[in-house]
């Protein structure tokens, strides 16, 4: 055995271990956004979510990864690849394609995840399922491409090292998108515009999603280094975890001195928003500075949620202010902190716009494309549930189910649809 082979087989086992660390935030987003709705909508949650790791993954292995990571063309998509064949000597890393790949796809499911909160409670489960499809295949792929697959704004020289911009700025705005095309959930804000509190179902059921979500982004952020010897792993890590504890503490305090009470869905999203805001320049930015951009994303967090409040703008979750807010800001913080050529390191303008520039196209390519998919979905099949649907709850209407039951016997199963058919 070569140093060489020896050295590829480690990466790979890290690569493998980090992807299933990402897949596992799956669990993370499920039980976080099962936790912050409604009873009735939990199992609608949970199907959801599994749309998003069974559909997402295969639409992804037969054409989103060959448009993202494909030979490229113009800079706009890749044009090979699909279902991971053909030639892809041009991705020049020591692990194999399908390691890759498997990375890769753990991506995906998250983006699609993202834009599942922002709808939740009122979605038509089959409109969703469309809409998955689309971001999997086209929307993120190509979007991706751009940055990581050898696209027009990665050779401009835009630094997003885990994806603040490529996966949260533009999941987030494909979120707000699908959120104002669909609406507000009934009874969310009055006839005044005055906002109703909807009670979270189950806040430590959330707090467990997100500490799922805190664990899979250590292998979100340092497995982005696809190599299991990159010294800069430990480092990762680290101002990882200090500007996720930085954005929970500072929602935490906030909450504390400016309304008398530390807010539990705020410091849980606060926390998230912290993870956001480094993604990008995990790799690239000091200790300091990730403490820095920790405090700033779980302020920037709450200035979102106010403002969807504001514009009456129902997002069950947090999606956007967690997701597309931070984002934004994490994505500039490079511009601002990295060490290399950022502005205030360096004193150099150059990133700063280049990030700029990919943060407008990015958000707009998600927000508008997420817009015209369900236009088109709409043409088709309703896009939101009805009335009597919401009602009842998507848990019953779509899935024949409830989250939880008390009964001890077994339910007693009865046809009428002869009787029916007779009437």
């Amino acid at each position: 055995m070569t140093i060489h082979t020896l050295n590829t087989g480690i990466d790979t086992i890290w690569v493998v271990l980090t992807a299933a660390m990402i897949i596992l935030m799956e669990g993370g987003f499920a039980l976080l956004e099962a936790g912050f709705v409604r009873h009735k909508n939990n199992v609608n949650i949970i199907m959801k979510v599994f749309a998003d790791i069974t559909i997402g993954t295969l639409c992804f292995y037969l054409l989103g990864f060959g448009l993202m990571y494909g030979k490229d063309a113009l800079g706009l998509f890749g044009t090979n690849g699909f279902m991971i064949k053909g030639d892809l000597s041009h991705l020049d890393f020591l692990i194999s394609t399908d390691t890759f790949w498997l990375f890769q796809a753990a991506f995906v499911i998250a983006v699609i995840s993202i834009v599942s909160g922002a709808v939740a409670e009122r979605i038509n489960f089959r409109a969703y399922i469309l809409y998955a499809v689309l971001m999997t295949i086209f929307i993120y792929p190509v979007a991706g491409h751009w940055v990581w697959g050898g696209g027009w704004l990665g050779k401009l020289g835009m630094q997003d090292f885990a994806g603040s911009g490529v996966i949260h700025a533009l999941g987030g705005f494909s979120a707000l998108a699908a959120s104002m095309f669909i609406g507000p959930r009934k009874g969310k804000f009055t006839s005044k515009g005055i906002s109703t509190v909807s009670l979270p179902s189950n806040l430590p059921l959330a707090s467990v999603g997100a500490f799922l979500l805190w664990f899979g982004w250590f292998g979100f952020n340092a497995g982005s280094t696809l190599s299991a010897t990159d010294v800069r792993i430990g480092h990762i890590a680290v101002v990882t975890m200090l500007s996720a504890a930085s954005g929970g503490a500072t929602a935490m305090l906030f909450t504390l001195f400016r309304y008398k009470r530390s807010d539990a869905p705020s410091v849980i999203n606060g926390s998230l928003a912290g993870l956001v805001g480094i993604t990008a320049g995990c790799a690239f930015v000091s200790d300091s500075s990730a403490i820095l951009i920790g405090v700033v994303s779980g302020l920037v967090m709450l200035l979102a949620t106010h403002w969807l409040e504001i514009k009456q703008i129902d997002d069950p979750v947090g999606a956007f202010p967690v997701h597309a807010a931070s984002g934004i800001w994490g994505t500039i913080a490079v511009g601002l902190f990295a060490t290399d050529n950022g502005l205030f390191t360096t004193g150099s303008w150059h990133l700063l716009g280049v990030q700029l520039l990919g943060l407008l196209v990015l958000c707009t390519w998600g927000f508008v494309l997420t817009w015209l998919g369900l236009k088109l979905i709409q043409l088709w099949i309703p896009v939101r549930s009805t009335e009597e649907e919401e009602e009842v709850g998507l848990d019953i209407s779509y899935h024949g189910m409830v989250a939880a039951f008390q009964e001890q016997e077994f339910i007693k199963y009865e046809s009428n649809y002869f009787h029916y058919k007779e009437d």
